[in-house]
C-alpha cells in the first residue's frame, strides 16, 4: 500500500507503539494540533457521516503535503450542502462550487491557468459524490483523465444519491434498497449486472496514479493522499464513505461498517499506477458479507420477513470474485 510508517500498536485506542509513545514526527494529521482543518466546526452533516470524515482526512493531508498550497473544486451534492449553508462555510481553504457535472472540467481549469502564471508550487483537488463523478460528471472526468491534467479527482462514495432524497447511482451495490430501487418483486433492491467500476474506469485510462480507501482507516486516506500530492498529473483516490441515513445503519456504527466492507471483500482497497494494480491491502479478519450487510436497513429485506438466501449467495459471489481478483487474503 501508500507508503507510510510502519507502526505497530499494541494497545488498542491508545498512542502506545512498542510500549513506547508514538513519535510526534509519525502521528497522522488528524493528531497533529496544527492540523489545517480544512473542513472545520460549522458544517451541518449527519450524525455520523462518512464523507465530512472523508473529506476532512484527504483535505487535512494534501494541505499538509503542499505546504497549504492548495485548491479544490466541488461538485454539487452533499458534500457541498452541508458545508456551504448560505451565508455560512466550514471550508477554511480556496475553495469553488461548480455544477453537478463539471467539478473535473473546472479542477482542469484552474491547473491551467495555474500552469499560465507559473504557479507550480499550487496544486489542484476536485471533489464530488459517486453521483457527480460515476454518473454525472463522468464524462469530464474522462476527459480529464485523458489530458493527463495535473489534478487529484477524489470520490466520496457513499453508494447512491443522498442529498436529493437516496436515489440509486451507479455505484450502488447490487440488492441495495433505494427509494428508486425498491425492496419488491423476485430480485428486490437494486438490480445485479448495473452500474460502474468506477477505479477499474480510472485504470483503464492508465493515469500515473488510482486508489482506494475507506473511512475506516484514516492513515490509509493520508499516505495515499501524500502519495498522490508527490505525482504530476492525473490521479484518483476513491474513498467509500458511509450515510447512516441513506444505509439505515447506527451513526455509532459508520466505521465498523466501513471496516466491514473491506474485511469482507466487497470494496477492494488498492493502488494502481499506469492502469497496473501495485499493491494491495490484505484482509486481515476475513468475513462473510452476512455480517456487513445485516447492519444495514438498505439490506433488511434479505433477512425478513423471508431470508433471501440466493441474493445473499450472490452478494457473497462478488466479494468472493473479488478476493481472487486483487489477492486479498
Amino acid at each position: 500500500m501508500a507508503s507510510g510508517p510502519a507502526i505497530r500498536f499494541y494497545q488498542v485506542g491508545s498512542h502506545a507503539a512498542g510500549n513506547r509513545l508514538l513519535d510526534a514526527g509519525l502521528s497522522s494529521v488528524q493528531a497533529d494540533p496544527n492540523r489545517s482543518n480544512s473542513l472545520t466546526k460549522g458544517h451541518r452533516a449527519c450524525q455520523g457521516c462518512g464523507e465530512a470524515l472523508g473529506a476532512r482526512y484527504a483535505l487535512d493531508a494534501a494541505m499538509r503535503a503542499t505546504g497549504g498550497q492548495l485548491i479544490a473544486a466541488n461538485a454539487t451534492g452533499c458534500l457541498e450542502v452541508f458545508s456551504t449553508p448560505y451565508p455560512e462555510s466550514s471550508w477554511q481553504m480556496p475553495w469553488l462550487h461548480s455544477l453537478f457535472a463539471n467539478a473535473p472540467s473546472v479542477a482542469s481549469g484552474i491547473a491551467a491557468a495555474l500552469r499560465v502564471k507559473g504557479r507550480s508550487e499550487v496544486r489542484v483537488i476536485g471533489q464530488g459524490g459517486d453521483g457527480g463523478t460515476v454518473d454525472i460528471g463522468l464524462a469530464c472526468l474522462s476527459g480529464m483523465f485523458e489530458r493527463n491534467d495535473d489534478v487529484l479527482f477524489i470520490c466520496y462514495d457513499n453508494e447512491a444519491y443522498m442529498n436529493t432524497g437516496v436515489q440509486r447511482s451507479g455505484a450502488t451495490p447490487p440488492g441495495a434498497r433505494t427509494m428508486t430501487t425498491q425492496a419488491l418483486g423476485p430480485q428486490p433492491g437494486n438490480a445485479f449486472g448495473q452500474g460502474k467500476n468506477m477505479p477499474l474506469i480510472a485504470m483503464a485510462h492508465e493515469i500515473p496514479y488510482v486508489a482506494t480507501a475507506t473511512v475506516a482507516e484514516p492513515r490509509d486516506i493520508e499516505a495515499k493522499v501524500e502519495r498522490a500530492m508527490s505525482l504530476r498529473g492525473a490521479r484518483y483516490l476513491h474513498i467509500l464513505v458511509t450515510c447512516p441515513l441513506g444505509w439505515s445503519c447506527a451513526a455509532a456504527d459508520s466505521i465498523r461498517v466501513a471496516r466491514l466492507a473491506k474485511e469482507t471483500g466487497l470494496f477492494p482497497v488498492f493502488e494502481a499506477e499506469h492502469g497496473e494494480v501495485s499493491a494491495v491491502a490484505k484482509i486481515r479478519r476475513p468475513r462473510g458479507v452476512e455480517e456487513y450487510l445485516e447492519l444495514q436497513g438498505r439490506y433488511a429485506h434479505l433477512f425478513k420477513p423471508t431470508r433471501r438466501e440466493d441474493v445473499i449467495a450472490r452478494i457473497q459471489a462478488i466479494a468472493d470474485r473479488n478476493i481472487a481478483r486483487y489477492g486479498l487474503t
